[in-house]
């Protein structure tokens, strides 16, 4: 789903011809790259309470969708915002201590996964799977 949300993001901005912003906010110092990160986080702040509000009176299918969508725009800006600020975010200490705290776990976690038969015998069903494919569409 983050390669999906990546490929929007880059997308929506060669849409929207934010390539300046962009180019702009990956130059930012430090402390404005703080303040920008905030920017998706107030953005989505409002789709976020109109959820609650939806969910609050009883419309439970519009909140939860409407959730839905702010988790997704929430991910795909902040995201987007923290590639182009990683560089002047990271000179934050405790910035630094959590982001490579997170990524020590998570690959760890990957090679745990990685290890495991179910993940192997996935794997090999993918590659024949697309051997197979690959097969049938030079047939074609």
């Amino acid at each position: 789903m983050g390669w999906v949300l990546s490929a929007l993001g880059h997308f929506l901005a060669y849409y929207l011809g934010l390539a300046k912003f962009e180019a702009w906010l990956a130059r930012t110092p430090p402390y404005q790259a703080l303040i920008a990160i905030r920017i998706p986080i107030l953005l989505v702040t409002p789709i976020n309470i109109a959820a609650f509000w939806l969910l609050a009176n009883g419309f439970i299918l519009q909140g939860i969708g409407l959730e839905i969508v702010a988790k997704l725009l929430g991910t795909l800006f902040v995201a987007r915002f923290f590639t182009l600020t990683k560089p002047q975010l990271l000179t934050f200490r405790l910035i630094a201590w959590v982001y490579n705290t997170v990524t020590y776990w998570l690959r760890w976690v990957y090679e745990k996964i990685v290890e495991t038969a179910v993940y192997q015998w996935e794997k090999a069903i993918k590659i024949r799977a697309k051997a197979t494919l690959a097969t049938w569409f030079k047939k074609n």
